[in-house]
């Protein structure tokens, strides 16, 4: 992200600006005469753009004309052509586009001459009825047109739109105003996620609320955002994930749970990454991760199914199949499968010459502490991962990284955890719950340890939730799927800023004045 201010408007940029601020003192000024208002707002459109299209794309001329349908649209000038006694405007609402003929005798010559000095960007009103144009396009032949709102700010190039990235996740009013593939993702997303809520509440889940400010972080190794909260005289830490709250509501009593909830981590921004970002997590009593590592293959499939009308993606140019069953890999068959590590992956000293060699710092990663199967996970994170391109459930992590999933009972070193990967990212993250009082409170001292010799993202001790658990826990699976990254996947988006409406960037110098 660029460090620089914001770039001051050009010369040519202040004197458009300059200019449609004049115009809007002379609308202010007919306001004082008595002659309108400048921002009026009791227009009432009853149609919409894509809606019309639509109705009428196999209706004749004389159709058209026959029918004489009266309609009432308002929206964004996109475009306009002034010829002489007649015109043609482009308007764009929330649905799309769609041509005005504006005849001066049919709008009065006074609304005529106001209008040919109406800018790109303005937005207006229109009465009228349907036609098609001699060239065949179905438009709106206006017999009444009225300024709503005076853009102060010219529109960027009308057939190139904004071309500077960071402008657009900067200024995501104009690259949606501006970018018919920026609103479709966005409308894509929407659908994609009230199919998700569908799906959840259709097998019978419950949605519920859970605080975003919590006393103790917990639910996730990342390192919080920290605040104050003034009545309580006490730090709060914004939610790093709902987990902890969610198992308490199974604790009480409801069998199956979920929440779409915003996360926020205070570490490092990426294509993959922004500090606060939409996640879904999720908790049936009496399953285990092999029956969450089922449910959520079904539940990515049918929001693909929702978003794109099938199972058959591609993301950046290449095919991403999710019609077959996801592969299912444990973390050393996978290291296996995509590397010639061979034997030498049991070798622990091999491991930590080899991660060494990658650029792992010891200062930082604490090689030599490492058990053999904590080794494995850094090995599989940097030399399989990113290969991992069709959706694959990676299973049995490692207990000392996963603080909260139940131990195997046939191998105790690790757990009953998967992550889903697909097209080289991590998607979702789900296991066995551990509902052991005694065994989560000895994981808890060890995260409390960890974090004592400088791992700011280890868990704090969480009281109240063991508490919780000292009542009894069912048996539980549970799982939170990352919604931003599903959403890059499923919008065949490079970066997880192009699928949040506002991400994270740094703060805007103003230019000066």
């Amino acid at each position: 992200m660029s460090d620089q201010p914001a770039p001051a408007p050009s010369t040519d940029e202040n004197q458009l600006i300059a200019e449609r601020r004049d115009k809007l003192k002379v609308l202010r000024e007919r306001q004082a005469g008595g002659h309108g208002v400048a921002f009026p707002n009791d227009f009432k459109p009853t149609h919409h753009a894509q809606s019309l299209l639509s109705l009428h794309a196999n209706h004749t001329t004389e159709e058209l004309a026959a029918q004489g349908h009266q309609v009432c649209v308002a929206g964004r000038m996109m475009l306009k052509r002034v010829m002489g006694k007649a015109s043609f405007t482009t308007l764009q609402d929330s649905t799309g586009r769609i041509q005005i003929y504006v005849k001066g005798e049919d709008i009065g010559s006074e609304t005529y001459a106001q209008f040919k000095h109406w800018d790109l960007g303005d937005i207006f009103g229109v009465h009228g009825h349907m036609f098609r144009t001699r060239t065949g396009e179905i438009s709106i032949h206006a017999t009444q047109l009225r300024l709503l709102t005076k853009s102060l700010r010219p529109m960027p190039d009308k057939f190139h739109g904004m071309h500077d990235q960071e402008l657009k996740y900067r200024q995501r009013y104009v690259d949606l105003m501006t970018d018919e593939s920026a609103r479709k993702r966005f409308v894509a997303r929407s659908r994609a996620v009230s199919s998700m809520r569908e799906f959840m509440v259709m097998h019978g889940f419950l949605e519920v609320e859970t605080p975003m400010l919590h006393p103790i972080p917990g639910g996730a190794n990342a390192k919080p955002f920290t605040t104050h909260h003034n009545a309580l005289d006490q730090q709060m830490f914004l939610r790093i994930a709902p987990e902890l709250y969610l198992k308490r509501l199974i604790v009480g009593g409801f069998d199956r749970v979920f929440e779409i909830n915003r996360n926020f981590r205070n570490e490092g921004i990426s294509v993959r990454h922004n500090p606060e970002f939409t996640m879904m997590e999720f908790y049936a009593a009496y399953w285990n991760y092999q029956d969450v590592m089922q449910f959520t293959q079904e539940l990515v499939r049918d929001a693909a199914r929702k978003a794109t009308g099938g199972l058959q993606l591609t993301y950046d140019g290449k095919p991403v199949d999710l019609e077959p069953e996801f592969e299912r890999l444990t973390i050393v068959q996978a290291i296996a499968k995509y590397t010639d590590a061979g034997e030498n992956i049991h070798d622990s000293q091999w491991l930590v010459t080899t991660l060494r060699s990658l650029g792992k710092t010891e200062e930082r990663n604490k090689l030599s502490r490492r058990t053999l199967a904590g080794l494995q996970v850094m090995y599989f994170e940097e030399m399989v991962e990113d290969q991992l391109w069709q959706p694959t459930f990676i299973c049995e992590h490692p207990v000392e990284i996963s603080p909260l999933a139940r131990a195997s009972d046939t191998k105790p070193e690790v757990t009953e955890r998967f992550e889903l990967y697909i097209t080289g990212r991590e998607f979702g993250n789900g296991f066995s719950e551990l509902n052991d009082a005694e065994d989560q409170a000895a994981r808890f001292h060890a995260q409390v340890a960890a974090k004592d010799n400088g791992d700011d993202e280890a868990m704090f001790f969480d009281h109240d939730f063991l508490r919780a658990l000292e009542y009894g826990m069912p048996p539980t699976g549970g799982c939170g799927v990352g919604i931003d990254r599903l959403m890059m996947l499923l919008t065949d988006s490079p970066s997880i800023r192009d699928v949040i409406l506002f991400p994270a960037l740094r703060r805007e110098h103003p230019p000066s004045q």
